[in-house]
């Protein structure tokens, strides 16, 4: 039952061991991974291609995505709120400055695009010869592996993390909360409890929610775990500029694992420096748990 945690845990694990002091390698680290989100998008975009009668699924896709990402949002961001009564506003810095979000949604735009290829060169292949589940699992394996490498080169430590409680506090909101809007979401759609826990685990990591979710319950709901993660990291690059001031717990923990990453120059231009490391720990922390909690709630179902 505890399989699919192991496979995905273990490469994790491993990479985490590696340490890399040298800057050009983990450069072209960053550029691989990069890479790897798009081939595990392309190749869930052949496996949704192999569902029978794909279109009558797509009214299902959109509805599951629609209905967690509402209940999601409305839970984290009440919690996230509640950080805020006790903490204040942030206070105005001179860095603070606009930034563009339209190079940004053209990024995940193009994740779209990938799929949506995927799924026109799987009504080309044969579903007999092309295993495409094997594939990407050991994609996911792999890619998994570099993280775990650039996770334990991303300059922060066990020491950082512990002494940052704001970035600890926000994981902590996002994490329950997150559950909160899950079952709600699940509630509301008639589904196992199980899964709507799992569907809400993704934390904003759209290339791992999709594929695992995928491997467990089926191309269809993977697909709207993927819609979920990745319109959830649209809203958030909305939503940053505009809750930051008076917000900044909000605008850190709605972007959850992509804190540390993709929403993370958002958050620096609209926060300033002080911000970074509250959202890198907020961000760490989320992208270690989204992989163990989503596998763990699968393996109930």
């Amino acid at each position: 039952m505890y399989a699919g945690l192991l496979l995905v845990l273990l490469p994790l694990a491993l990479g985490y061991c590696v340490p890399c002091r040298s800057q050009s390698i983990l450069k072209l680290l960053n550029v691989v991974v990069a890479r790897m989100i798009y081939l595990i998008l392309f190749l869930m975009g052949i496996s949704l291609a192999f569902v029978d009668n794909l279109v009558s699924h797509l009214t299902t896709i959109f509805t599951v995505s629609l209905v967690f990402l509402v209940c999601i949002a409305i839970a984290n961001l009440a919690g996230l709120w509640l950080i805020d009564i006790r903490r204040g506003r942030l206070n105005p810095h001179p860095g603070a400055q606009a930034i563009s979000k339209w190079a940004l949604l053209l990024d995940s735009v193009w994740l779209c695009l990938v799929i949506l290829a995927g799924v026109a060169l799987g009504h080309l292949l044969d579903p007999e010869w092309f295993d495409v589940d094997a594939l990407s699992e050991w994609a996911l394996m792999l890619l998994l592996l570099l993280i775990g490498i650039q996770l334990r080169n991303s300059g922060m430590g066990l020491r950082q993390i512990l002494l940052n409680p704001w970035g600890l506090i926000i994981a902590l909101v996002v994490l329950v909360s997150s559950w909160v809007g899950g079952v709600a979401g699940a509630l509301i759609l008639n589904m196992p409890l199980s899964q709507g826990l799992a569907l809400s685990s993704g934390y904003g990591w759209y290339s791992l929610s999709g594929i695992l979710i995928s491997d467990q319950l089926g191309p269809v709901l993977g697909s709207a775990a993927f819609i979920n993660d990745l319109a959830r990291e649209l809203v958030a690059i909305i939503l940053i500029p505009t809750l930051m001031r008076r917000h900044p717990s909000c605008a850190v923990g709605y972007g959850a694992a992509t804190a540390m990453d993709f929403t993370l120059p958002v958050l620096q231009r609209s926060g300033g420096v002080a911000i970074v490391p509250v959202a890198i720990v907020s961000g760490f922390v989320l992208s270690l748990a989204a992989p163990i909690f989503m596998l763990f709630f699968l393996s109930l179902g």
